[in-house]
């Protein structure tokens, strides 16, 4: 784990990355608060991609959660078995969507503790949703995040509460909105788990991160 990179190193690393990118957006497709809690839902161990893939009819026929209960849990089956866990993830979604029917007359709650308590839904998903739909600065700590965070400098911790909490302590607020999507765009295609394109790292000079391969 790197130490925490101090203010002005963090406020530079941030400027750089809004120069690139001013405003970054999240890579699952989505019509309303509902679709995207449930593209979020789906992503847990599979790519955004393939999300998208699985979802592009699926959302045209069941873009509520009305809509969706009277698919069934089969029907969403159907539309999403290409990606990993689908029986369990089809069954949360018909559960959430159960719930947000009868619990919040069809309209996806905007509390953090709210969203968690739909199956499916953890607190990254929640961070997400609240951060995409509602313009809430919450952060969701993906493993890019994690990863990022910790080889960087700019929000290390033990675990993902730690490392969220190191967002919002350290990351200065004009760049909180954006700040887990330029972090989890940066780990997705430049800092990579397994071998970091560090010769076109924009921040490369300012990471604590010993390996310099590319």
């Amino acid at each position: 784990m790197a130490k925490q990179l101090p203010y002005h190193t963090i406020r530079e690393i941030f400027t750089r990355f809004q120069a690139g990118d001013p405003a970054p957006k999240g890579e699952l497709d989505h019509v309303n608060a509902y679709t995207l809690v449930v593209a979020v839902a789906l992503s847990a161990q599979a790519t955004d991609l393939g999300v998208n893939k699985a979802t592009k009819e699926l959302f045209k026929i069941a873009d509520t959660p009305e809509k969706m209960l009277a698919l069934g849990e089969e029907g969403v089956i159907a539309h999403i078995k290409t990606i990993g866990l689908y029986r369990n993830k089809a069954k949360n979604v018909i559960k959430l969507s159960r719930i947000l029917v009868e619990e919040y007359g069809g309209e996806v709650p905007n509390s953090r503790a709210a969203l968690e308590s739909l199956p499916g839904v953890g607190r990254k998903t929640a961070n997400v949703v609240l951060n995409m739909w509602w313009g809430h600065p919450a952060q969701a700590v993906d493993t890019h995040i994690f990863r990022v965070g910790n080889r960087t400098g700019i929000c290390p911790g033990k675990d993902v509460v730690a490392v969220e909490r190191a967002i919002e302590d350290h990351i200065p607020v004009d760049f909180q909105h954006h700040a887990h999507h330029w972090l989890i765009l940066h780990g997705r295609y430049i800092c990579k788990a397994r071998k970091p394109a560090c010769g076109v790292c924009p921040i490369k000079d300012l990471c604590q991160f010993e390996d310099k391969s590319e």
